[in-house]
């Protein structure tokens, strides 16, 4: 049973222990959505990965029948941030892009359901314990998150902003950087590069060309970023193919000030 300091729980948290979670498997969000009033369906979605409405104390929470499980149990919690904490809006109707990290860095309603989505299916009294003596991988982050039934994105996340190093997750397609999340100790100055770098695994997986996942690997800085002297730095690098054919990277930087 996991021991925590109530007075440290965040408000997801405190929501969980309150259920009685004390372990990954009790993480039931359909029972806590009961408990709140909402019903839980899925169903075929145009445009959108999960819809609140409300009507006084009842609620309908619709949730994408297309995708994956993990995927799924994110949008649920993101909607039931919503239903608890902006109780003063009778509906919402959450885009892919709402419903994801890349919004992370922007101080809105949704970024602020997806902070607490997270916490919700990967809570830190639980998952400080579970990191107990393991590495920050990528293969750490799909044990995580088939644990937690959890998305492996927002599980990668949830691993990089532990690192002890200054550490960040990107995801990019053949043309761009789509997103980049970086924990509190990666430098203010240096920035992800816009585009994969030809000579990094992480490009032959974007053009079809290496396995689904690479093996960690110490790589020059300046292919992944710029900053001040970023050539004299090296990063370790692991990266990895998503369903939707995005390449997910985690960084970890040997930062030489």
């Amino acid at each position: 049973m996991a021991l925590a300091n109530l007075e440290s729980l965040s408000k997801p948290e405190r929501l969980l222990w309150n259920h009685g979670v004390r372990h990954a498997d009790h993480i039931d969000l359909e029972a806590i959505a009961n408990a709140h009033g909402a019903r839980v369906v899925y169903r075929c979605h145009d445009g959108c990965a999960a819809r609140l409405v409300t009507s006084g104390d009842q609620a309908v929470i619709s949730v994408s029948e297309d995708d994956n499980h993990g995927r799924q149990r994110f949008s649920l919690g993101h909607e039931l941030a919503h239903l608890i904490c902006d109780a003063n809006r009778s509906s919402f109707k959450c885009s892919t892009a709402d419903i994801g990290p890349q919004n992370e860095e922007n101080r809105n309603v949704e970024s602020n359901a997806n902070s607490f989505a997270s916490q919700l299916l990967l809570p830190d009294f639980l998952v400080t314990p579970w990191l107990l003596d393991r590495k920050i991988t990528l293969d750490v982050a799909s044990n995580l998150a088939n644990d937690f039934r959890a998305s492996l994105t927002a599980s990668a996340i949830k691993l990089m902003r532990r690192a002890p190093t200054p550490a960040c997750i990107t995801c990019h397609d053949q043309q761009r950087l789509r997103w980049f999340q970086k924990n509190a100790k990666f430098p203010f100055d240096f920035y992800v590069k816009k585009e994969l770098h030809h000579e990094t695994p992480a490009f032959e997986m974007a053009f079809g060309k290496g396995a689904n996942m690479s093996r960690p690997r110490k790589e020059s800085a300046d292919f992944w970023l710029t900053g001040p002297n970023s050539y004299r730095n090296t990063v370790s690098s692991q990266s990895l193919k998503l369903t939707d054919g995005s390449i997910l990277t985690l960084i970890s930087l040997e930062w030489k000030p």
